[in-house]
């Protein structure tokens, strides 16, 4: 790691967005339920992870006009079909990657949960 480089906390990735900070927090004390993970904090997102990274937590409003406080992404072999998504892509053979928008902490739900515990289960 290159000086100045220090590792970011979720806090400090949400910091002046208190929703979004309570929406990553619901999604850290759901996916710790699931399984033992490891997080890492980028600039732009939360990754959490097995063997791969299976999900992720980032603010839309940092790159594009959005008042949607967090998306939560994840990733599975195959695609599965919800009105909830925002989108799906299949950025490699084996790879569909799925984009819910969450608007408040209740959106972090069983059905949110069911889909990570596929995306952790097929991470290895």
């Amino acid at each position: 790691m290159a000086a100045g480089d220090a590792e970011l906390t979720p806090e400090q990735l949400l910091d002046g967005y208190p929703e979004s900070l309570r929406i990553c927090t619901a999604l850290q004390q759901v996916i710790a339920g699931i399984g033992k993970t490891g997080m890492k904090v980028s600039r732009s997102q939360i990754a959490f992870r097995r063997r791969k990274s299976f999900a992720y937590l980032w603010r839309p409003g940092q790159y594009l006009r959005s008042d949607v406080p967090a998306v939560v992404s994840f990733a599975l072999p195959y695609r599965i079909d919800s009105d909830r998504f925002k989108e799906v892509v299949h950025p490699a053979p084996k790879v569909w990657m799925h984009h819910v928008e969450v608007l408040a902490v209740e959106q972090v739900d069983a059905q949110l949960r069911g889909w990570l515990e596929e995306a952790y289960d097929n991470a290895g």
